[in-house]
Formats: structure tokens, sequence, C-alpha cells
């Protein structure tokens, strides 16, 4: 057989070896990811069914659906906003503005973008055993706009308000525990949700900051004192 001849038959077998080598190594990666989620999932729903199902008792059967209800908090939003609104001061009135639009962004981004996105079905559609407060809902279930938006708010609120942040994020923490009692999340939807939220408030914190800078203004320090004289 003529040298280039074998030349060109060696350099098909080289090409034909590359390219089984790197669907074997692609065929490992996409196979280690698929065990990672599945154990992760499993992982999730153990913890979602020690929260939801075995945690579960009278009390919490009462009282998480009551604070997991949007229209529960109705009077709570009212009441800040006029309050902070009119009597707030600059920091009340720019705690108000940050957290509206924090709120706008974590709403509209989870329902149009992040949840189909991961496209997960909520675990009382799918999980045997959940003790299930508010029936079955057809929505997806990652992350959670509940627990992103109340930790919104908070982290808001949290860092203009320093004195009172443990209340702050005990609220929404509980509102976001309420999400996996009721059986509408998974922990790791409500765990996604809050850290979602937290970034994106801090975000706009930091942003309008560095906006205000160009006129020589800043936004009103946090208050952290028993005195508040801004």
């Amino acid at each position: 057989m003529p040298k280039r001849a074998c030349g060109f038959k060696s350099r098909l077998q080289h090409e034909k070896a590359f390219r089984l080598r790197n669907a074997f190594f692609c065929e490992t990666d996409i196979t280690k990811n698929i065990k990672m989620i599945e154990f992760l999932n499993y992982i999730d729903t153990q913890l979602f069914l020690f929260f939801n199902a075995m945690l579960a008792n009278t009390v919490f059967d009462w009282l998480m659906p009551v604070i997991t209800d949007k229209h529960t908090w109705y009077p709570v939003w009212i009441i800040l906003i006029v309050g902070l609104g009119w009597k707030g001061g600059a920091r009340g009135r720019f705690a108000l503005l940050i957290a509206i639009l924090a709120v706008a962004v974590t709403d509209s981004t989870i329902h149009h973008y992040l949840k189909p996105f991961f496209n997960r079905i909520r675990p009382c559609n799918v999980v045997e055993g959940a003790h299930l407060l508010m029936g079955k809902k057809s929505s997806l279930s990652m992350p959670s706009a509940h627990a992103a938006n109340f930790f919104a708010v908070a982290s808001v609120f949290a860092y203009f308000y320093r004195r009172y942040q443990v209340i702050f994020w005990f609220l929404a923490a509980m509102v976001a525990y309420s999400r996996v009692a009721v059986g509408v999340h998974y922990p790791f939807d409500v765990l996604a949700g809050a850290l979602y939220g937290t970034v994106i408030s801090y975000l706009w914190i930091y942003a309008i900051h560095y906006a205000l800078k160009p006129f020589d203004r800043s936004l009103p320090q946090p208050h952290s004192s028993a005195v508040d004289k801004t």
C-alpha cells in the first residue's frame, strides 16, 4: 500500500478514536449530571417529607395556611405603604421604593422566566405521603415566588432598619416555611427563592446608591440606634 494511503487511513483512525473518546466523556459527564440531579431531588424530597409531614401538627395545620395566604398580608402592606410614604421620612420612602422595585423584578422574572426554565412540578402533585393543607396547584414549583418576594422586602427593611432586622428575617422565614408546610413547595424551592429575592434587593440598593453619586447624594444611613433623627 502506498505511503500516502497509509497516512490517510491512519488519520481516519485517529479521528475516529478521538470522536469516540469525546463521546464517551460527554456521555459520562451527562450521566454524572443526571445522577447528581436525581440525588439532589431525593434529598429535597426527604427534607420535604420531614418538614411537611413529620412536623405536621394541629397548630401548624391552622397557622400555616393563614401565614401563606397573600390576603393575610394585605393590611400589613397597606400600613407599610401609607406609614412609610407619609411619616417614614427619606429613609422610609427610599426603603418603600426599593422594596417595590425588588418585588416587581423578583415576581415577574420568576413567573415568566425561572419557573418555565426549571419546569419543576410541585410536590403536592407527585410526592406520596405529602400533608396537603391547600390542595393541589397546577403551576410550577422552582423557585418559590412567595419566598423571593418576602425575602426581597425583608432584605430592604433589614438594611434600612437594622435594629428590627431579626423581626423582618423571622417573618420572611415563616412565610417561606409555610410554603413547605402546606405542601406546595420543596425546601430547595424556598431556599432558591429566598436567595434570589435577597440578591435582587441588594442589587437595587447598591444600584440606587451609585446612581445618586453624580448628584452628590446618597441613600439615608441605616437606622441601628434607638433614636431616629432622619
